[in-house]
């Protein structure tokens, strides 16, 4: 998990310097789909309700569609 946020710093970095939003939004939506993944693995074993699982789907979709 730490090698992964590493790479996002570095991609989002690299991304402000070329003056190219596009690596900095590829990594961001490829957080959101793994907190999405997350939340279905834990949804699926039972860690949290259906109500917390859809409240959760619905604020990271709302923080991605924000980019």
């Amino acid at each position: 998990m730490r090698d992964l946020f590493r790479l996002i710093v570095i991609l989002l970095a690299l991304g402000s310097l070329l003056g190219c939003g596009a690596l900095g939004g590829a990594a961001y939506a490829n957080k959101s789909k793994e907190q999405l993944d997350k939340l279905g693995e834990d949804f699926k074993a039972g860690k949290i309700t259906a109500e917390e699982y859809l409240k959760e789907k619905d604020e990271i979709e709302k923080s991605t569609s924000d980019y």
